[in-house]
């Protein structure tokens, strides 16, 4: 899929790319969602298909806090407090462990509520803001927005669907 240029394009970028891994998630047993089986964000390290949703919340709701932030006035600490762009597989540690003590359900659901939160975002922008002006550094909001949900939800899915044929779970 073409990297979106309006918001049109992200919408639906993260409309199709959502939809899809919800679909692949909602194929897995529970029980297999723990299981430290797939490789890590971090070199030499493994996560559990619950790691990796709880790294799309992570990210999902991050994207939110800048948005807060930058609304309320406030200096945007990017990418997050105690953590700098090549700290971001201990940022994805974090974000496990953040979310360790949900359950699967409840977690699957706060993946939607980001997304549907993040949608709602995207729609009350317009075009001229997601993609006329930067955002952060040489980015635009837009740019930012794709980098944390269309994006990473088309690459966990694609994790997903090889675990699921090496697990023999297609």
């Amino acid at each position: 899929m073409a990297v979106p240029q309006s918001k049109a394009e992200l919408l639906s970028a993260i409309d199709i790319n959502y939809a899809k891994l919800a679909k692949d998630l909602a194929s897995i047993p529970e029980p297999l969602t723990r299981a430290k089986t797939l490789e890590g964000h971090m070199k030499n390290t493994t996560m559990s298909v619950h790691d990796l949703v709880a790294y799309l919340v992570g990210w999902n709701e991050l994207v939110l806090k800048w948005h807060a932030q930058q609304r309320a006035g406030k200096v945007v600490d990017f990418p997050e407090t105690g953590f700098q762009w090549n700290q971001l597989g201990q940022l994805a540690q974090k974000f496990y462990a953040d979310y360790k003590g949900l359950a699967w359900p409840e977690l699957l659901v706060r993946l939607e509520t980001a997304k549907t939160k993040l949608v709602d975002l995207v729609e009350s922008q317009s075009d001229i803001a997601l993609y006329g002006v930067s955002w952060y550094e040489k980015h635009t909001m837009g740019r930012m927005i794709q980098f944390n949900t269309s994006s990473p939800y088309a690459n966990a899915r694609g994790r997903l669907r090889a675990w699921k044929k090496a697990n023999d779970l297609d």
